[in-house]
């Protein structure tokens, strides 16, 4: 007997995600072991499986498989499994289809050379070395928004690759209107009188040590070492191939431990989000993340509403002196949760604090908006950059390696990636409220070292749907209510009032 059109469909997904699951291994691989001199070869390698893969995205199989099951009504449920897997293989076929082949290829190719030539630049502290990489990446960006097709922008192209359904103009709202809010709260902490002494977090932390309590944490809120591995890379990352092969990195700093430990947090709950996807459902939309916004939420979730704390370092403060007994000599625990959160104006994102964090964000979506747009040449970006710091953060790069070289982003072609940071802090924020209503005593819970209750409850209420709901439908079914930004600056505004004493 034929199989029938939705298990054809189905097996071809899934066969294209081993090819896709390759890929990612070779770039968790670039991005963590290859040899310098390998390189070129590598990008050759991305470019031939970027190629096949978008051949099988676009086989004309596929649309003619999506035909006959919307035509026969057999995905009449909007609620099942099947109506879900085609509603999402649509959507990403009717994409794909768009897109040139030569132009995946080139795209893919580039990334690679792109992300080769930003390590050297970064490790040179020279710009001018990334420059002309950058400069062939918008442009093939450029054509991918083209081809792809956009009402308002080129921007909104790109962005509803990471977050479906978004736009520019909405972001741009929803930034504005933070942006509002922090500022005023930026400025009452810059005022108040208490202060915290951060000198304690730039002691010497052996990495050895910082690797070893960097595993306990992320496997006590349950990210699954015999399903995943840690490694270090220049700029942290989560990747691999699957539920069952979750690769994440961190970077050390003997100096600066805080860096490592939340990065590792952080992407220990990208990696839980993984983890915790279907399994049986890999390589089908009931088996993938919702959108990068979402997956966000996981990551901040854990990295700041929980490992950000008080009680987790409850918790965790005693093997923490333990393990870094010189270090802590003399610091008692109320001290050490006040220095790993206190808040300034910092140089780099990912080391910077819950209140100021989202100015990062503004400035790379408005500059990245510019560049798509050509209104800023990329010769004049690191200019413009630090234009930008000093306005939004009052500080200003003392050069391109803490500047506009710190992040990978761009290197790799995510345009559009940036501003789902800020909605999965949104989104982290009324989850965790939500849980919290629904659990109980978080905070006795985390006190105690138990975070399986949260954990639990994100993967049924989260991650089990993989994309059977879309990020808005999936935040109104579990919490009730539309995307706001009121539960995140509750959480910052009573966090930091109860810090520096003006709540």
């Amino acid at each position: 007997m034929p199989a029938s059109a939705y298990e054809s469909l189905c097996a071809h997904a899934r066969e294209t995600a081993l090819l896709t699951s390759t890929a990612g291994l070779l770039q968790w691989d670039e991005e963590t072991y290859l040899p310098p001199a390998g390189g070129a070869y590598r990008a050759e390698q991305c470019a031939l499986l970027a190629g096949l893969i978008h051949q099988r995205q676009t086989d004309p199989r596929v649309g003619e498989w999506l035909d006959e099951l919307e035509s026969s009504g057999s995905t009449s449920d909007p609620r099942s499994d099947a109506a879900a897997n085609v509603r999402g293989l649509r959507r990403d076929y009717d994409k794909k289809t768009k897109l040139p082949p030569k132009l995946v290829e080139e795209l893919s190719r580039t990334a690679s050379l792109g992300q080769q030539a930003w390590k050297e630049a970064r490790q040179a502290d020279d710009f001018t070395l990334f420059q002309p990489m950058l400069e062939k990446t918008i442009e093939l960006k450029q054509q991918e928004a083209e081809a792809i097709g956009y009402e308002a922008s080129p921007y909104d192209a790109l962005l509803d690759d990471y977050e479906p359904g978004e736009t520019a103009a909405n972001v741009a709202r929803v930034l504005g209107g933070l942006r509002e809010q922090l500022a005023p709260l930026v400025e009452k902490i810059a005022a108040a009188e208490k202060r915290p002494d951060g000198r304690v977090l730039s002691r010497h932390y052996p990495v050895a040590r910082q690797e070893a309590f960097g595993k306990r944490a992320a496997a006590a809120i349950g990210f699954d070492f015999d399903a995943g591995r840690l490694d270090v890379t220049a700029h942290p990352f989560c990747g691999g191939a699957g539920p069952r092969d979750v690769r994440i990195t961190t970077r050390y700093d003997d100096h600066e431990f805080a860096g490592a430990l939340f990065g590792t947090l952080h992407e220990a709950g990208h990696g839980l989000y993984e983890q915790g996807l279907p399994a049986g459902d890999y390589g089908l939309p009931l088996g993938e993340a919702v959108s990068l916004g979402i997956h966000e939420s996981q990551s901040r979730m854990w990295e700041n509403l929980v490992g950000r704390s008080q009680a987790f370092w409850r918790h965790f403060f005693a093997p923490f002196a333990e393990a870094f007994p010189d270090a802590l000599a003399g610091v008692t625990e109320e001290a050490f949760y006040f220095a790993v959160n206190e808040s300034k104006p910092s140089l780099i994102r990912t080391e910077s604090d819950e209140a100021t964090y989202n100015l990062h964000i503004i400035v790379r979506f408005e500059l990245e908006q510019a560049l798509l747009a050509d209104d800023l040449l990329v010769a004049d970006l690191p200019e413009a950059w630090n234009a930008k710091y000093r306005e939004y953060l009052g500080i200003v790069p003392p050069n391109a390696a803490d500047g506009v070289l710190q992040d990978v982003h761009w290197s790799a072609g995510l345009f559009g990636y940036f501003p789902t940071y800020t909605l999965g802090n949104l989104y982290a924020s009324q989850f965790f409220d939500q849980a919290g209503s629904d659990l109980g005593d978080l905070e006795g819970q985390f006190s105690r070292g138990d975070f399986q209750p949260l954990r639990d409850w994100l993967r049924t209420n989260i991650h089990r749907d993989g994309r059977r709901y879309s990020a808005g439908q999936l935040v109104e079914r579990v919490t009730g209510k539309p995307l706001s930004h009121e539960p995140l600056m509750a959480h910052l505004s009573t966090k930091y009032g109860r810090l520096y004493g003006f709540d």
